[in-house]
């Protein structure tokens, strides 16, 4: 991945035609999957994404000026600090509500892209254009507002606030979450490996402090250097990083903890309920926080939990 300070002014434009084209496509593809059951909900989005179709004609023009016909592939996954979007087909069915909560995170995103590249732009008329799309994308919501107002009627919900909380959750619980998993699910093999192998709670205690202080270093440097926080908001890298380092280790030591007791069959019970506590809150707050059906969350959670502890206990007996 690119890192987006690294980016040229060519490529800047070439990286906005690219958004611009996905963010219209998301917003067609999202209006003809509530056409039929809610075709007033669809016009809000075909509206939004006739706006997203002239931004991106702005955008070809503009290129095609400065620096002519051919445009560089680059899409959002080849740069550092976007956030990944789940694909509208792999939504089903389509929750209006849900729908909208993702389409104010997407805003704001773009506007704070368009901000940071007009920031670095030394081209002038590349640098107004991009302005002029911070602008524009600064006021989509009121333009959305306007949107729902004429084909919903009022009363609708306050949208930044909205956006800001589901980045929120996207950008900080996410990964949060990820390296709690992690750190929970990674360390049970050798954790129970080494202990079923050696009947000893002290060299088990060994075996996961190590695991849970090296997945937490691993999961640290992995996170920090995913984003640099510049497009997303998302602070310092390092700080981020240092957090979800945290989490992982904590996942990890959390049933390592059971086996400073000294009697052994004691400590691998201990150590199992607390194994199942963790995956239990794991599972919540997938359900809670990251919109994953409860059912799915604790398939996912305790399937992947059970296979890892299935794997240390037999290599351990092996």
């Amino acid at each position: 991945m690119r890192d987006f300070k690294s980016l040229s002014e060519r490529e800047i434009l070439a990286l906005a035609i690219s958004l611009e084209e996905e963010d219209e496509r998301v917003y067609a593809d999202l209006a003809e999957g509530l056409r039929e059951n809610f075709p007033a909900s669809a016009k809000v989005f075909e509206g939004m994404r006739a706006e997203e179709s002239g931004h991106r004609h702005r955008l070809l023009e503009l290129y095609r000026q400065k620096f002519g016909e051919h445009i560089p592939l680059i899409r959002r996954q080849d740069v550092k600090g976007f956030v990944q979007r789940q694909a509208v087909w792999l939504v089903q069915p389509l929750n209006v509500e849900k729908i909208r909560h993702q389409v104010s995170a997407m805003e704001v995103e773009t506007r704070r892209f368009y901000e940071c590249a007009a920031r670095r732009a030394t081209d002038v008329g590349i640098r107004q254009l991009l302005d002029d799309l911070a602008q524009v994308e600064r006021a989509h919501s009121k333009r959305a507002q306007a949107l729902e107002r004429q084909f919903l009627g009022g009363g609708q919900k306050e949208r930044e606030e909205e956006a800001q909380r589901r980045l929120f959750l996207l950008q900080i619980v996410q990964p949060g979450l990820a390296g709690l998993m992690d750190g929970s699910v990674s360390t049970l093999a050798p954790i129970f490996a080494a202990a079923f192998a050696t009947t000893s709670t002290h060299a088990a205690f060994a075996v996961g402090l190590a695991a849970s202080v090296g997945a937490g270093i691993s999961m640290g440097f992995a996170e920090a250097l995913s984003d640099d926080g510049n497009l997303t908001g998302r602070g310092h890298p390092w700080l981020r990083g240092g957090v979800c380092g945290l989490m992982t280790a904590l996942g990890g030591i959390g049933h390592t903890l059971p086996f400073l007791i000294g009697n052994f069959q004691l400590a691998i019970t201990v150590a199992i309920l607390v194994v199942l506590a963790e995956l239990s809150t794991i599972s919540w707050v997938r359900h809670r926080y990251m919109d994953t059906p409860a059912i799915s969350a604790a398939v996912q959670v305790l399937l992947g939990g059970a296979l890892v502890f299935a794997a240390g206990v037999l290599i351990g007996k092996s």
